[in-house]
């Protein structure tokens, strides 16, 4: 480690499942924690390390939010009260926060997705966003953006590499 290098504190979050395409697609206007009703199969199998997050999508239906089209698999040790992969899952969130979600969601282009699934103090909590879809030609800039950044870093390094 190099001396100046300062120690990043620990992070007590467990990260289970991360949606890295969400970011790619839409742009984050504004993140919420939410937790989230599981059975005793989906947490095991959560524990695991497997679940994922590209489909999903947040509904919110009779003042209720719901975390629809994640994919948790099945727990393979699991008998017949296994539950299914693609069910809706209730998210615990405060009613201030719904009826907010609610009300932005419904403007045009807007949506709530999931953006991360973890343990947090024993506990599976999901990060949701709101968020707007991006149009075809933002994505190219952003990446464009990215790789101008790299080429930028690295003719850096390269020229402190030879001073």
């Amino acid at each position: 480690m190099a001396k100046n290098a300062k120690k990043k504190p620990e992070d007590p979050r467990k990260v289970v499942a991360n949606n890295k395409k969400a970011r790619h697609d839409f742009v984050i206007e504004d993140v919420f924690e939410a937790g989230i009703v599981l059975s005793g199969t989906e947490v095991k199998a959560l524990r695991m390390g497997r679940a994922s997050l590209v489909d999903g999508y947040v509904a919110i239906d009779r003042d209720e939010a719901w975390l629809e089209n994640v994919h948790i698999p099945e727990y393979f040790q699991g008998t017949w009260n296994n539950h299914a992969p693609r069910r809706k899952r209730k998210l615990l969130l405060h009613r201030e926060e719904i009826d907010r979600l609610g009300v932005k969601a419904r403007e045009k282009g807007h949506t709530i997705i999931p953006l991360r699934l973890y343990f947090l103090d024993g506990r599976a909590k999901v990060e949701i966003a709101l968020a707007r879809g991006k149009k075809e030609y933002d994505k190219r800039h952003a990446l464009r953006e990215q790789q101008d950044m790299r080429e930028a870093h690295r003719a850096i390094r390269h020229q402190e590499l030879l001073s």
